[in-house]
C-alpha cells in the first residue's frame, strides 16, 4: 500500500501540472504523514544532511565554469580548431561539429550547454555552407547530449551521490563510451556524406590547424587541468570543479578578453539560477529517495525481482525500458535520484557493477534529452535555430536510432564502460 500510494501520488501531481520538484517532495511527506510510523520532522532533517553533501558542491563549480566558456568565446575557438583538422573532409563541417560538441562536453558537464554553446555558431554556419537547416539542427542537438557523458558530467555526479559510489571512477567509465559514440556519429555523417555528396571546406594547412589549436589552447587545457588534477589525486572532483570555475573566468577576462569585470555578475547570476533550480529538483528528490530507504521499499522490489528469477540480461532490458519512458517527461537528475536507490540494489544482488549501471543510466538519459516531448536539448535547440520545436523533433529522430543501438551496446557489453577504470586499477 505504501509503494503504491508513493508513486501513485507522485504521477497524479505531476499530471495536474505541479513541478517535478514539488511532487517529488509532496508525495515523500504524505507518504510519510499517512501511512509511516516516521516523523514529518525527518523530512527537514535530510533536507539539511542534504545541503552539507560535499559532492554536490561540483554541480554550481562545473555550472559557472560552463556559463564562462559559453560567454568568454572559448566554443568559437573549439570550433575553428574542429574545422582545420576535419572540415576537409566530405561532411567535414558536420563532423567538426560533432568534435566541437566532445571538447566542449569536457569542459562543461552539461547537455544544454553544449548545444547552446556549440549550436549558435554551427548551425548557422553550416547553413551558409550548403547543408540543410534540419540536418545541421539534429547533428547538433544529438551530439550535445555528450555533455553529460564525456568527463566531467553533472548527471555522473548525481548518480555518484544517489548511490555513494566513486565519482572519479564513474569520470573514468565515461571516457571510452563517450569518444566511441563521437566517433560513431562521425562514421555515420562520413557515409551520409559521401551518399549524398555533402560540401567540404578547403583543406588547411598545417600552419592554420598549430595556429588553430594555439588558440583553443587556453581551452583544452582545462580538459587536462579537470581530469588529470583529479587522476592524479592532486584534488577530488568537486575541488576540480571549483579550480575549473576560476580558471574559466580567468581565461575568458584576462586571456581571451571576451568578457569585461562588468559582464562578470550576469554570468554569476544565470549560472547561480541554474544551480538553484538543480538544486532544489536534488533536494526534492533526496526526501523521495529518503521515504523509499525508510519504508524499506528498495529491499522489497529487490526481494520480488529476484523470487522472479531475473537474469542480468532481462533485468537491464526492463531498466533500459523504465528509463526511456520516464526519459520522455521527466529531468535526468530527477529520474536518477528517483530510480537509482531502487535499481542500486537489485543490480548487487544480480552482480551487475555499479559503475556500468551508472553508465548505462545516463546514455538512457542522453535519449531523454533529445525525446519529446520534454528533451531539453530539443527546446534549447529550437531556442538556437528559431525553428519550430516540431521541426527540430523530426530533424532528431533518424538519430534516435543511432543513439538506441549505442544503448544496447553499452548495455550489454560491460567491457565498454569498465575498461579504463579496471585497467587504472581503480
Amino acid at each position: 500500500m505504501t509503494i503504491s500510494f508513493l508513486f501513485v501520488a507522485l504521477f497524479v501531481l505531476m499530471f495536474i501540472g505541479i513541478p517535478v520538484a514539488i511532487s517529488l517532495g509532496l508525495s515523500g511527506a504524505m507518504t510519510i504523514l499517512f501511512f509511516s510510523n516516521d516523523s514529518v520532522r525527518s523530512l527537514a532533517i535530510k533536507l539539511f544532511e542534504t545541503s552539507e553533501h560535499y559532492t554536490l558542491l561540483a554541480i554550481p563549480f562545473f555550472l559557472l565554469s560552463g556559463a564562462f566558456m559559453t560567454s568568454g568565446g572559448v566554443a568559437r575557438r573549439l570550433i575553428d580548431f574542429a574545422n582545420a583538422c576535419v572540415g576537409h573532409i566530405k561532411g567535414g563541417l558536420a563532423i567538426a561539429a560533432i568534435m566541437a560538441c566532445m571538447l566542449f562536453a569536457a569542459l562543461s558537464g552539461s547537455s544544454p550547454a553544449t548545444v547552446a554553446a556549440v549550436g549558435s555558431i554551427v548551425i548557422a554556419g553550416m547553413v551558409r555552407s550548403g547543408y540543410k537547416q534540419e540536418f545541421a539542427a539534429g547533428i547538433v542537438c544529438n551530439a550535445g547530449t555528450l555533455g553529460i557523458l564525456i568527463p566531467p558530467s553533472i548527471v555522473m555526479v548525481v548518480y555518484a551521490t544517489a548511490t555513494e559510489t566513486s565519482v572519479g571512477k564513474l569520470f573514468m567509465a565515461g571516457v571510452i563510451p563517450g569518444l566511441l559514440l563521437g566517433v560513431v556519429l562521425m562514421i555515420t555523417i562520413y557515409i551520409l556524406a559521401r551518399v549524398k555528396n555533402m560540401p567540404a571546406l578547403p583543406r588547411a594547412s598545417f600552419k592554420e590547424i598549430v595556429t588553430a589549436g594555439r588558440k583553443a589552447g587556453w581551452g583544452l587545457m582545462l580538459i587536462v587541468i579537470i581530469l588529470g588534477g583529479i587522476y592524479s589525486g592532486m584534488f577530488t572532483p568537486t575541488e576540480a570543479a571549483a579550480v575549473a570555475a576560476v580558471y574559466a573566468a580567468f581565461v575568458a577576462i584576462f586571456i581571451y578578453k571576451d568578457m569585461t569585470f562588468r559582464e562578470c555578475p550576469k554570468v554569476i547570476v544565470e549560472a547561480g539560477k541554474l544551480s538553484v533550480v538543480l538544486m532544489f529538483i536534488i533536494a526534492n528528490a533526496m526526501l523521495f529517495a529518503h521515504v523509499l530507504t525508510t519504508e524499506q521499499i528498495p529491499q522489497s522490489i529487490t526481494a520480488w525481482v529476484v523470487e522472479q528469477g531475473f537474469t542480468p540480461i532481462e533485468f537491464l532490458l526492463v531498466v533500459n525500458v523504465v528509463l526511456l519512458v520516464a526519459g520522455t517527461f521527466m529531468e535526468p537528475s530527477a529520474i536518477i535520484l528517483i530510480l537509482a536507490p531502487i535499481l542500486f540494489p537489485i543490480a548487487m544482488q544480480l552482480g551487475i557493477d555499479p559503475i556500468h549501471l551508472g553508465i548505462i543510466m545516463v546514455v538512457n538519459m542522453e535519449i531523454g534529452l533529445i525525446t519529446p516531448p520534454t528533451g531539453l536539448n530539443l527546446f534549447v535547440t529550437s531556442a538556437v535555430t528559431g525553428m519550430p520545436l516540431t521541426r527540430v523533433v523530426r530533424a532528431v529522430s533518424p538519430w534516435l536510432l543511432v543513439m538506441l543501438a549505442f544503448l544496447i551496446l553499452v548495455t550489454y557489453v560491460p567491457f565498454v564502460s569498465l575498461a579504463l577504470p579496471n585497467w587504472l586499477g581503480m
